[in-house]
């Protein structure tokens, strides 16, 4: 049977009434041709040999615009879309500076273990057909221990990610003479993964690392490349303390793109409730399969991506061994990942089911169209997941499938905020004190503090005489050395979850256990305690034992109808008030507060209807998190009785929480809002914004200086929605017939100080 093109595609689903009447918004975005450069005359032979065994004659002008900078010595951000040859802006520098001297050095650096491995492929094969002799490894967790000297003394080219650099190279800089005292290059791939606390952690491990390429008398050029973001050139600035010149000017082609919003019907017209997303994106998808559509659809969760993989496999179900739609997200085992890439390249794989974790630049083919369930939480991550579709010339089609929650309507209602505007701002805060002080203690391991050196632009005497107060260094006539005998590095994790993650292990197996997985600590709270099913790859298990000391979780297949969600409960602390004004009669701080999360319930969801039909208790310790927040305080407003309050401000914080990512351009999940009828330090009732990671990255901070804005547009939000007792879209869900959205009106009017301009 003849495969139909994604233009035919288009097609037969706008002309399709059941389809069609859900199509909100179908915008065609042209493609455009190539924009091409020669190859520079210093282009070394072996090169242009090589390129020319891939069919490559001439660069694409963005190419030859990195090798120019980058051969004269200037750190560059490369900024391009998806499929558009970024890798070319570093391997022809590299390779160029190897080719005139051998004893160059070039460190790679990816945020992912994958992207690492994927490269190490890309650089192999253009090194193969260049015939020269060009040493590349990786060097991570996997690099096995004979290989390892190797790596070290003979690398030209080394790939490695930022946690193997901070705690399996820096520290043992000594081992690593040839490559630091010969050091030209420094890449940075997916510059824009690289934010807030993760980022952060990182621009500390490249001051390290500048610090000890100074030390053995190198200065290498830096070569960021990223996708779309506002601020690509000030990121990479902050990132490696480094001047920047910045390339945008993309020469690759791209083909036609379709891009179809599309919002499910409304099931419940009172509540404003519209069918699963889940349930719509199983229907658009399957119609693609039928159709021969090679697809990839992003879900936001791993529960999601399990149970669209679930669904998607009832079209397959009478075939056995049926593997053309696979589920991919982390947690799945390296060696499932690679094999999934593989087959996805080849085209065996017809649907595959993701989290964000394939927004990354990992190759895995031309894929012809796109779902995203759900509005990904940011401009870039949307740009990122299209991304994946039609790559270079063909054709796309992108779908958008909005969910009952506010940002999504909004979205759905406003293409343009899509498709109109730029990404985000990607930020870090490298001067967030908890992280500066856990790296100026690595820095000190790994060589000595002179008594006037800088730490990157930081003065850090005081920094490093507390260090000695604390037993950590000992000063000398003329320097801070370590003293203890411990090793900083292991202690510190890069990324905001746990370093310990939970090992998920598969008893149904008749001869012994087998290891079909891991989650970060913080996740397993809620999706591996026990009786809770654990879905992997379709199949689900259920969770028999969750060993929280030895990190270990045991579970066994089963056959249910069913799948489980769960509950955290939050308190807060507040710590500190390190800012306060007035507003009206009500009053807003900045400070530092303490998190305690506590596992509370979990709930039994029935698939296809999404009924509830069970609960049960969860019996785990809490995590604290310590963090920065901003708080409004008010008096209770007259007449009010506490319940009524206590629904208005749950209302209310529902709403606010939908537009912070408008208004301050974060992800969804880098901030919560949190109400409370009487807090603890002021008895008052209060709102409180923290950011979600440890020591804060600034978003909290930003919101302090305009509650006013905020709360002026969360309330014109409320009015504006069509539904009449409040609704997924507004202030959450509500109960038949009880009238909260009249208070939240109400209560944010008190809020703006009366102001009926306002609502």
């Amino acid at each position: 049977m003849k495969k139909a093109s994604v233009k035919e595609v288009v097609g037969r689903l706008t002309a399709d009434p059941e389809i069609s009447r859900n199509i909100v918004h179908h915008e065609m975005v042209k493609g455009k041709a190539a924009s091409y450069a020669p190859f520079p005359e210093r282009l070394h032979s072996s090169i242009v040999k090589a390129l020319d065994k891939r069919g490559i004659q001439q660069l694409y002008s963005h190419q030859r615009e990195a090798f120019d900078l980058a051969t004269a010595h200037n750190s560059i951000t490369a900024v391009t879309p998806t499929a558009s040859g970024k890798s070319l802006c570093y391997h022809l520098p590299v390779l160029q500076s190897i080719l005139e001297d051998d004893s160059s050095r070039a460190l790679y650096l990816f945020p992912t273990k994958a992207l690492a491995q994927d490269q190490l492929a890309d650089l192999h094969s253009l090194i193969e057909a260049s015939e020269e002799t060009i040493l590349s490894y990786t060097y991570d967790g996997d690099t096995a221990p004979g290989l390892r000297t190797k790596v070290r003394k003979s690398g030209h080219i080394v790939l490695t990610n930022p946690d193997m650099l901070h705690s399996g190279i820096l520290p043992h800089h000594t081992k690593w003479v040839s490559l630091f005292e010969n050091l030209k290059y420094i890449i940075i791939d997916e510059l824009h993964t690289y934010k807030g606390v993760f980022g952060s952690h990182v621009a500390h491990v490249l001051r390290r690392l500048k610090r000890i390429c100074n030390y053995y008398g190198s200065n290498p050029v830096f070569i960021c490349t990223s996708a779309t973001i506002a601020n690509p050139k000030e990121l990479a600035e902050a990132l490696t303390n480094s001047p920047m010149q910045l390339i945008t000017n993309n020469g690759a082609p791209s083909g036609v793109k379709h891009f179809i919003f599309y919002n499910p019907p409304v099931v419940h017209k009172t509540f404003g409730i519209r069918r699963s997303a889940i349930l719509e994106v199983r229907d658009i998808a399957s119609f693609l399969y039928r159709e021969g559509i090679q697809t990839i659809i992003f879900a936001k969760s791993r529960v999601r991506v399990e149970m669209l993989v679930t669904y998607m496999k009832e079209l397959t179900k009478k075939k056995l061994f049926d593997t053309t739609i696979m589920g991919y997200r982390g947690g799945y085992l390296p060696s499932e990942r690679r094999v999934i890439e593989k087959r996805l390249r080849d085209g065996d794989i017809k649907t595959v089911v993701s989290t964000n974790a394939l927004e990354l630049g990992i190759d895995i083919g031309q894929l012809q169209a796109c779902i995203m369930t759900g509005y990904p939480g940011n401009i870039a991550s949307a740009f990122q997941q299209a991304g994946r579709a039609g790559r270079r010339q063909d054709d796309a089609l992108i779908i958008y499938v909005a969910q009952s929650m506010a940002l999504d309507q909004y979205i759905i209602q406003n293409p343009d905020y899509l498709l109109g505007q730029t990404p985000e701002e990607a930020r870090i805060h490298p001067d967030n004190m908890l992280i500066l002080m856990d790296h100026l203690k690595c820095a000190s391991f790994e060589l000595p503090f002179t008594m006037t050196e800088m730490y990157g632009e930081f003065e850090v005497q005081e920094l490093l005489a507390y260090l000695e107060s604390e037993g950590i260094l000992v000063k000398t006539s003329d320097k801070w050395h370590w003293m203890t005998d411990r090793f900083p590095a292991s202690e510190i994790s890069l990324r905001s979850a746990s370093q310990e993650n939970v090992v998920i292990i598969d008893k149904s197996i008749p001869k012994g256990t087998v290891v079909i997985g891991e989650m970060d600590r913080y996740s397993a709270m809620t999706l591996l305690h026990e009786e809770a099913i654990y879905i992997h790859q379709g199949k689900q298990y259920q969770v028999e034992l969750l060993d929280w000391e030895e990190k270990k979780a045991y579970v066994r297949e089963v056959d249910v109808d069913y799948y489980t969600d769960a509950n955290l409960a939050v308190e807060l602390k507040v710590m500190s008030e390190d800012e306060i004004y007035t507003l009206g009669e009500a009053e807003v701080a900045y400070g530092d507060i303490a998190v305690l999360a506590i596992p509370t319930i979990f709930k039994k969801i029935r698939f296809d209807s999404h009924d509830n039909i069970g609960s049960g208790p969860i019996s785990l310790p809490a995590e604290e998190l310590h963090t920065t927040s901003t708080w409004y305080s008010f008096n209770t407003p007259g007449g009010w009785k506490e319940s009524d309050l206590t629904d208005a401000l749950t209302g209310a914080a529902y709403a606010i929480q939908s537009f912070i990512p408008l208004f301050v351009r974060c992800d969804r999940s880098d901030i919560h809002v949190v109400p409370q009828v009487k807090a603890v330090h002021t008895e008052k009732p209060t709102i409180f914004i923290y950011d979600s990671y440890p020591g804060g990255i600034g978003l909290s901070e930003k919101i302090f200086t305009r509650w006013s804005e905020l709360l002026k547009m969360a309330a014109q939000h409320v009015k504006g929605c069509r539904c009449e007792n409040g609704c997924p879209v507004c202030i959450g869900a509500q109960e038949e017939g009880i009238r909260v959205k009249q208070d939240v009106l109400s209560l944010l009017r008190a809020l703006n100080g009366g102001q009926n301009d306002v609502v």
